[in-house]
């Protein structure tokens, strides 16, 4: 026997031993034995391999040349031993047909018929997920007998079998063929189906408690299968009867506990058979049968239910129940599965309880009541988890997920909730604001955040909220559209003022931490303070700009973004000068702008969306630009030189929109920002040098103009266009104006001049024969209201241009004044006369009204989410047609055209009288009524400042003119009247920026004879007459009010004097808005408004210069009168007391306690003052008017009065200085007295009686003279027992004596009678104790004077020395009372000696 391979032999060992084997010829101890089983042939398995059947390669009998190429017979496989091939067999056929090879298989696909295919329906199941195999399972299955199989393939023989056993369909029985009668299972309660017989054969198709587990597996399906049908047919065989007795048989033999294990089974089977059903009657009136056995459900509060719970079964209704086979559930935490349980129901009662708000993911609110279904993705929240929505706390929580699709869900939620807020459609569905209630939960910040995460999502995200929450649509459209306009480029900062910042304090903080947090300064605070108080500097402190900047220039984002980030710039420049600057300066950011969204040249952009704004000029960065070069005319500078505008001002105006490689509207924007931010620059007299260079393509654009206003008139973004391009050639002409500057030492002015314009009146002579065909074609459309709104801006910009036009030309020294005399006068004749007549302008001026902000002030209310931290104009839902700044306002038009007129009549004098019939317009006149007529003072929002602003233009202007026609032509006296009192209610209503307006209105208009047509009218003899009826005596003719309104109008020069000292206005502002209004552009600081904190005059400004002498007054230190102090008082007396008689609708706004407190400092000025005759005759005749009687009953002194901080203060040192130096002056005791009367606040005579009793002595002001009747001081009866015993303190110890004080005397008297002798059941203790040992005391009185009239008092009556009227003798009841009382004394003294 051969021996094996040992360790250490090599090959040739190997090789020797196979040659000795194969030389012994010894059989193999290995057989090879092939598995022809595959095959399908009976072959000789037993047959040994022959020696000569091995593979063995033969080379000997091969031929040394190549085959002939000739056609050689088939060649024919070999066939195996024991496997012959039949003769019609071909090889090649039969190998391509065993060919297994991937490229055979996928060429021979072939589709199987199924048309006689049974249908099985997939087997009902009771849990929400298909079940998951386990291991435990198979410890209690009997391995297969087929070998060792794996569990996965165990499982599947399983499954297969399973569904193998599964029936097919066996029909459809619609429930609307049962016949009639028939009751189904359905149909029957849950403790009927316990007792009702199955329905039918065809419902047991399957049986459910023997499954044949035990048996083999071919064995076990088959003998379950036969018992089932054995059974169904021994039932089918017994009648009903019978049934229910075997199973009650059954039922009694079997242990309870084996029933109930019989019957969870079938409870199983049953919930999987009835869902199914319900999903089958959910699709369709019809239900498919399957024919399987029906499962009878059991009540919920079944206790047969009891025994089908184990033990450790949870209480909790799950859907599914779990098992600790399962991964993870070795711990079952049912705090952990409620959200797998169903949804409460919806509470659908109505309630009066607060619920917390909830928001959809689109924004808007969802009704509490309101039943969304579950696959909308609304109810993913814990509290409140039957209600659809989610509220503002747990977006904030879902802001801090750590997946970032779920950060960016809530910011664009959060976003969506800010901006339909901010349209108002929450309304007053909610309490509170959303707004405020976000900025107090830290969202700013937490915007900020966001900003920083890597995301590039997220970062839109955040964008987007930041541009929902600072930037309202509404308001950009509105200024856009509003640029052409009277002054429209000149707007207000968009920043809170102080007054709203000191409420908020005032609100939020004690003084004395208000106090601590205004000392340092606002740079040291943190951004959470700031933000605050005003939301953009706390962004800005926030380093907002440089992330932002990093946003545009490193992550490129898209389109959205880099709009969205713009929009926010632009929100930024629009809210101050300070912020404007920090935009600009910011490190690369306008850089970046400029060179990725202003570039000269770019690739056009494809069809469709763009992916892309980067490398493309976008219209949104021109106006950034445009509004920074707003807020100063450094930074305009600084635009122009430092980033090349002038090359990118001129590549997009020199190209028309058309000709542009930009969607259509971007282009006709980009056109029109272009012209707007070079009108800015020409504002302040900079960029005019490209008028050279550009004039061509300007005068091609006029040209085309007519053509455009008749083809486009239905685009705005075309008129817009046009009305921007007349808008720079309107400033380009008023930079053509010759007017030399003055030389200066005033810093502020000579830092505002400029180098002289380079532009010259011949270079723009020639613009006025273009322009004005534009203004005719236009005014064409006026009768036709559709048409007319259509145009937009396009007639104010023409008539503004024309303005503009003839103002330059006639400052051009070198120039005939009859050339454009003869041409105002060809204008006026051909065009503006004509429109006058016109009907349809008489429409606009009675339109002016309606579209009033003043006199309609809720079209100016603030918005439901205005915030004082974050300003917005609350456009967001755009303005109504009828407003002023709505499509039908008459005012943009109607104030360019006065403009025009002003501008005319200046010029040309000889056309005042002809152009001032405009102002006969009774819509004027009715509309002047109506702003003159007695109103509230409006409320200075936002949105209200910037549209009172445009409407005090119209209204200045139209006085303007009127002023202009007056000093040609007689005014007629109720015009003169009208304009007179509008000049007065416009004077006090004007705000930061019109310092030239209100400088104009005093200096020519206010003060002017012409419009006081009383003077000539016999004003001054009514008033005297009228002074006569009310006082019933006559008084010297010399001392009446009408010569004192005589001597007035006389002086009415020296009181304007007077006021254009005491009301001068900031001389920076005056000389700004001065360069503003009169088109000087060199000294032009900036287009941005002051911040109009208030009007620029007080309500009370007739006051203004006795209230500057008083406050002088108090800070001299030597009490040394001013300079001209008694010229001041007197001229301010005689100024309030014209108004007083002739326009009282003028002080209207200042009540009369305000009043009467502006004349008591007259009298605390100085102890000299008050004895001058004329002071002393004004402030009687003053005194006078608050003392009629339609004045009287609105004199209160107990609320707080405007422009004083306490009347009782006041009054407390007007006594001090009455007890001083008044030396018995009626006059001002007359004033002491006046606030004495009985319905006023007890405080003032406490503190006469009680603190300054020595001035009652001076107090001789006799009865006749007293201002009011006396009545006022007796009535009704004094209550306050203190002031009472001070007034009987003061009668018993001689410090009111009738001589001294005849006044006080009779009401002391009045009072303390009334007291003794009152029998108030009601009264306490104390009062009555009070009023006995008061009665007494009188009664015991020496002075029998005295005596006689506390006891004896019956009327007031001023005509007699006392005051007052004597009882002869004391009524029965009082003397009655007066005997119990001192029989009482009497005996108390007897006893008591």
């Amino acid at each position: 026997m051969l021996s094996r391979p040992k360790p250490g032999e090599s090959e040739v060992d190997l090789l020797r031993f196979q040659s000795q084997f194969l030389a012994s010829g010894a059989a193999p101890a290995v057989q090879l034995v092939k598995n022809e089983s595959r095959r399908g042939a009976n072959a000789n398995l037993d047959q040994p391999r022959l020696q000569d059947q091995r593979d063995v390669v033969m080379l000997d009998n091969l031929p040394d040349l190549p085959p002939a190429l000739v056609p050689a017979p088939p060649k024919r496989a070999k066939p195996s031993p024991g496997r012959p091939l039949a003769d019609h067999v071909d090889p090649e056929e039969r190998l391509n047909r065993h060919d297994q090879h991937i490229t055979a298989v996928l060429t021979k696909i072939i589709e199987r018929d199924t048309s006689s295919v049974a249908v099985n329906l997939p087997v009902p199941s009771g849990v929400a997920f298909p079940p998951v195999f386990h291991r435990s399972q198979e410890r209690q299955r009997k391995p297969a007998t087929s070998g060792k199989r794996s569990i996965f393939a165990q499982e599947i023989a399983a499954r297969r079998g399973s569904e193998a056993s599964i029936p097919p369909v066996r029909g459809v029985v619609s429930t609307q063929d049962q016949p009639e009668g028939a009751v189904t299972c359905e149909s029957l309660t849950p403790r009927e189906q316990d007792h009702q017989l199955p329905c039918g054969s065809q419902n047991f198709q399957r049986p459910h408690l023997v499954t044949g587990k035990g048996l083999r597996d071919q064995e076990a399906e088959q003998e379950a299968q036969t018992i089932h049908e054995e059974n169904i047919a021994r039932l089918q065989a017994m009648t009903p009867e019978e049934i229910l007795q075997e199973q009650q048989r059954l039922l009694a033999q079997l242990d309870p506990s084996l029933v109930a294990f019989l019957r969870s089974r079938g409870h199983t089977h049953e919930q999987a058979e009835e869902k199914a059903i319900k999903e089958q009657r959910a699709g369709g009136p019809s239900v498919e049968v399957t024919g399987e056995e029906p499962i009878r459900p059991t009540s919920a509060s079944d206790p047969r239910q009891e025994d089908e719970l184990e033990p450790g079964t949870p209480a909790l209704a799950l859907p599914v129940a779990p098992h600790k086979e399962w991964l993870h559930m070795d711990t079952v935490e049912l705090d952990k599965l409620h959200w797998t349980q169903d949804l409460p129901p919806l509470r659908r009662q109505q309630t009066q309880e607060r619920m917390q708000a909830r928001f959809s993911l689109q924004g808007e609110l969802l009704a509490p009541d309101v039943d969304l279904p579950t696959h909308l993705g609304l109810h993913h929240h814990g509290e409140e988890a039957e209600r659809a929505g989610y509220s503002l706390q747990e977006l904030f929580h879902l802001t801090r997920s750590q997946v970032s699709q779920q950060r960016a869900l809530a910011l664009h939620v959060l976003a969506r909730i800010i901006s339909r807020a901010q349209a108002g459609e929450f309304g007053d569905r909610l309490v509170g604001s959303v707004l405020r209630l976000l900025l107090d939960a830290g969202f700013l910040f937490l915007l900020r955040f966001s900003l920083d995460d890597r995301v590039d999502g997220v970062i839109a995200a955040a964008v987007r909220a930041l541009r929902a929450l600072l930037v309202a649509p509404g308001d950009e459209e509105l200024l856009d559209s509003t640029f052409s306009w009277y002054h429209g480029a000149m707007v207000f900062p968009l920043m809170p003022t102080q007054k709203d910042k000191d409420d908020e304090d005032e609100d939020e903080e004690p003084s004395g931490e208000k106090a601590k947090r205004k000392s340092p300064e606002e740079g040291n605070q943190p951004p959470s303070d700031l933000a605050r108080h005003d939301v953009i500097k706390g962004l800005l402190a926030t380093n907002l700009l440089p992330r932002l900047r990093y946003v545009l220039e490193v992550t490129c984002p898209g389109p959205s973004v880099v709009l969205d980030i713009l929009a926010v710039l632009i929100r930024l420049a629009r809210h101050s000068l300070e912020s404007a600057t920090r935009v600009l300066e910011c490190p690369r950011l306008i850089e970046t702008i400029v060179r990725e969204f202003l570039p000269t040249s770019w690739s056009p952009a494809g069809v469709g969306p763009t992916t892309s704004l980067h490398n493309v000029p976008c219209a949104a960065a021109m106006k950034l630009l445009r509004v920074l070069a707003s807020a100063g005319r450094n930074i305009a500078a600084r635009l122009l030189s430092s980033f090349d505008l002038r090359s990118c001002l001129c590549r997009f105006v020199a190209e028309a929109p058309q000709e542009l490689a930009l969607p259509p509207e971007e282009a006709e924007m980009l056109n029109t920002e272009s012209f707007r931010l070079w009108a800015v620059a020409a504002s302040y007299g900079q960029g005019c040098d490209l008028y050279r260079e550009l004039y061509p393509v300007l005068i091609r654009a006029l040209q085309v103009m007519p053509k455009e206003l008749s083809t486009h008139l239905s685009q705005p973004l075309s008129m817009q266009r046009i009305a921007a391009l007349l808008t720079v050639l309107t400033q380009l002409t008023l930079a053509a104006s010759s007017t030399a500057l003055q030389p200066s030492s005033d810093s502020a002015e000579a830092g505002l001049s400029a180098t002289p314009s380079l532009i010259t009146w011949t270079q723009v002579s020639g613009l006025q024969p273009l322009v004005e065909p534009c203004l005719r074609q236009t005014l064409k459309l006026l009768p036709r209201p559709e048409m007319w709104r259509a145009l937009g801006p396009v007639p104010t910009a023409c008539l503004l241009f024309l303005d503009a036009y003839y103002q330059t030309w006639s400052q051009q020294p070198d120039l005939c004044p009859g050339d454009w005399l003869q041409d105002m006068e060809r204008l006026s004749e051909e065009l503006l006369l004509p429109l006058l007549s016109q009907p349809t302008l008489g429409s606009l001026w009675d339109s002016l009204g309606r579209c009033s902000p003043l006199c309609n002030p809720q079209s100016c209310a603030p918005v439901p989410e205005a915030l004082p931290s974050l300003v917005s104009l609350g456009c967001t839902g755009g303005c109504p047609p009828f407003s002023l700044a709505g499509s039908a306002s008459p005012f943009p038009v109607l104030t360019s055209l006065l403009t025009l007129f002003n501008t005319l009549a200046r010029i040309h004098k000889g056309l005042c009288g002809q152009l001032a019939a405009v102002l006969a317009a009774p819509g004027l006149q009715s509309y002047f009524l109506q702003c003159v007529a007695p109103m509230a003072a409006p409320l200075l929002t936002p949105f209200s400042v910037w549209a009172l602003r445009h409407e005090y233009h119209l209204q200045y202007l139209a006085l303007s003119l009127a002023q202009r026609a007056a000093t040609s032509q007689p005014v007629p006296a109720t015009n003169a009247a009208l304009h007179h009192g509008m000049a007065l209610a416009l004077l006090s209503r004007l705000l930061p920026g019109s310092e030239h307006l209100a400088h104009e209105l005093l200096l020519s208009f206010v003060f002017r004879l012409e419009f006081l047509p009383e003077r000539t009218s016999g004003g001054p003899e009514a008033a005297d007459f009228s002074d006569q009826l009310s006082l019933g005596s006559s008084r010297d003719p010399g001392c009446g009010r009408g010569a004192l309104l005589a001597q007035a109008c006389q002086d009415l020069p020296s009181i304007r004097s007077c006021y254009l000292t005491h009301c001068s206005l900031a001389r920076a502002s005056l000389l700004a808005s001065q360069a503003l209004y009169r088109g000087e552009l060199q000294r032009v600081p900036a287009l941005l408004l002051p911040l109009p904190k208030e009007p620029l005059l007080p309500t009370d400004w007739p006051f203004l210069p006795l209230i500057r002498l008083y406050h002088r007054a108090s800070d001299t230190p030597s009490g040394l009168p001013p300079a001209d102090t008694v010229g001041t008082a007197m001229r301010a007396l005689q100024w309030v007391l014209v108004l007083e008689s002739w326009r009282p609708q003028a002080l209207w706004a200042v009540p009369p306690g305000a009043r009467l407190a502006r004349l008591m400092c007259v009298f605390l000025v100085d102890s000299e003052l008050f004895r001058e005759t004329p002071i002393q005759r004004l402030v009687a005749a003053l005194l006078a008017r608050l003392c009629q009687p339609e004045v009287l009953p609105n004199l209160n002194l107990d609320c707080p009065l405007p422009g004083l901080t306490s009347f009782p203060d006041l009054y407390a040192n007007f006594l001090e200085h009455f007890e001083a130096v008044s030396f018995g002056d009626h006059l001002f005791g007359a004033l002491v007295l006046l606030p004495l009367q009985r319905r006023f606040s007890v405080t003032f005579r406490l503190a006469l009686f009680g603190e300054h009793v020595g001035a009652l002595r001076a107090l001789g002001l006799p009865l006749t003279q007293l201002p009011v009747s006396l009545e006022c001081y007796t009535g009704p009866p004094e209550d306050n027992l203190a002031l009472l015993q001070l007034y009987f303190r003061a009668l018993v110890t001689g410090a009111l004596r009738p001589h001294w004080c005849p006044v006080l005397y009779a009401v002391t008297v009045a009072h303390v009678n009334s007291f003794i002798f009152s029998q108030d059941p009601k009264s306490s203790d104390e009062v009555k104790a009070a009023r006995r040992s008061m009665l007494q005391k009188t009664w015991l009185l020496a002075d029998e004077g005295l005596r006689q009239h506390l006891l004896h008092y019956k009327l007031p009556n001023p005509t007699l020395p006392e005051g007052f009227e004597l009882y002869p003798q004391l009524p029965t009841l009082r003397q009655q009372y007066l005997q119990r009382l001192t029989l009482g004394m009497t005996q108390n003294g007897v006893s008591e000696t």
